[in-house]
């Protein structure tokens, strides 16, 4: 075994390496934007599993160079309702005798003992020499440790200068010579993440509306989980979200644009049902759609008590929803994107609409977010993202938002031959489930936005009367 083989070996299977970088992550871990224990304080760190994917060289060394670590750790911390005690975090952590100072902003620490004892540790995605090995990894598929690279049947190109993306909350991504993008998960689920496993059932289905995966790696060991996925980067494209913006503030209709993201979505949700199964809402589904959204309703309204004088009024739409099983009616699920909104769309500098982030919505479990769904839920998400775009803007523009979310509800029923609006109690349902989400999200985060979903609110319960 050669000298390097051996230093890997003994860092990625050193016991002493956690401890030794447990204070470290302590402090660092809760300040980054995607962990999603904030609020809760870490008691404990786990090691899942460890691989160098460049070693570390020995202490000492002459014109040493920087090592890459790859760590899937577990953040222990107090379990709370639907929430699990042990969140798995991806880390990729550079590691070098002395930071440069344009690496400053990413530093970890100083490690002062265990198998890194007297080196630096950051984080290594903004190191550019430490990306571009990252690149080349996907390039050349195989195995490393507990990881694995794959790529599809196109060849990627070498020598892409990689650059760091500073708009991501819930993930990390680098954008690789404007002409690819990596997504990194950093919370990670066992199961092939719906990010992957979609675009790539889309490709197979020649579905143009959704980049086609490029490459992407994964851990095999203790168990499965998507680590990271290789995409076309879009070069030029827009996301629907500040068009819509723009649109408001200098006075432009939207509805043209409303009605092609509607076509756009209606292609996506064909394309999906032919290429994954897409079983029937029967009565047993039914009640347990409903009733998962009724305790969503209960559980939101204990957190934000301006919801409790609604409760009744919102439930009936839940109801509604239960009675349809209960006739012996069915409905059709199927896979779906699960957060649709319009920063998850992109329109390109030809005018072709584009949806991107197949995730769904990361607090929600994986198995929940993989399982099929209404199609009418992708839509009562966009119809709600037409709604905050408009309450956004000063003064409030009801009038845009309506034709908006006509002109999208027309888009969609010209290009999948059904009106998502035919469906009225799972449509109503499903935007009284996304706005009871958006009201509990915006108490927690954004209170000065909590007015924008409990307009919504009051207009959804009304509609019982």
């Amino acid at each position: 075994m050669s000298e390097a083989a051996s230093a890997q070996v003994t860092l990625a299977n050193s016991t002493a390496l956690l401890p030794s970088l447990g204070p470290l992550l302590h402090e660092w871990l809760p300040r980054q934007r995607w962990f999603a224990g904030k609020g809760r304080p870490i008691t404990a760190f786990s090691l899942v599993s460890a691989t160098e994917i460049l070693p570390v060289d020995p202490v000492g060394t002459a014109d040493a160079g920087p090592g890459l670590l790859h760590l899937l750790v577990r953040a222990h911390q107090p379990t709370m309702p639907a929430q699990p005690p042990a969140d798995c975090y991806q880390l990729l952590l550079g590691v070098r005798s002395a930071l440069p100072p344009r690496l400053a902003p990413a530093l970890i620490g100083h490690v002062p003992d265990g198998p890194l004892a007297g080196r630096t540790v950051y984080d290594g995605l903004h190191d550019p020499r430490l990306a571009a090995l990252l690149l080349e990894r996907l390039r050349t598929p195989g195995r490393l440790g507990a990881l694995r690279f794959d790529r599809g049947a196109d060849a990627v190109p070498d020598g892409l200068t990689p650059r760091v993306l500073d708009t991501e909350q819930s993930n990390s991504s680098l954008v690789y010579g404007n002409a690819y993008i990596l997504k990194i998960f950093r919370r990670v689920f066992p199961g092939t993440n719906p990010d992957l496993e979609l675009p790539l059932a889309l490709s197979r289905e020649g579905c143009g509306r959704v980049p086609a995966p490029v490459a992407w790696f994964e851990a095999t060991a203790p168990e499965r989980l998507t680590l990271g996925v290789l995409q076309p980067f879009l070069r030029g494209a827009q996301d629907g979200w500040q068009l819509a913006l723009r649109a408001l503030a200098t006075g432009q209709d939207f509805a043209g644009e409303a009605h092609a993201l509607g076509r756009a979505t209606a292609e996506v949700h064909t394309a999906l049902a032919a290429a994954l199964p897409a079983p029937a809402l029967r009565r047993a589904e039914t009640d347990e759609l409903a009733a998962a959204m009724a305790q969503r309703l209960e559980a939101a309204a204990h957190a934000v008590p301006a919801l409790v004088p609604y409760v009744p009024g919102l439930r009936t739409a839940f109801d509604a929803v239960s009675a349809l099983g209960h006739r012996g009616d069915s409905r059709p699920a199927q896979r779906v994107h699960g957060d649709l909104h319009l920063g998850q769309t992109l329109r390109g500098t030809d005018g072709f609409w584009s949806l991107i982030d197949f995730e769904g919505e990361p607090a929600r479990p994986l198995a929940e977010r993989r399982s099929p769904q209404p199609p009418v839920r992708d839509v009562a998400g966009m119809l709600r993202s037409f709604d905050y775009a408009a309450r956004s803007h000063r003064p409030w523009n009801a009038e845009w938002a309506a034709r908006c979310r006509a002109a999208y509800c027309d888009g969609y029923a010209h290009a999948a031959g059904t009106d998502p609006r035919s469906e009225p109690e799972l449509l109503r349902a499903h935007e009284t489930d996304k706005a009871v989400y958006e009201v509990l999200y915006e108490a927690r985060h954004r209170p000065d936005w909590l007015p924008v979903p409990m307009a919504a609110i009051h207009r959804l319960a009304a509609d019982a009367d």
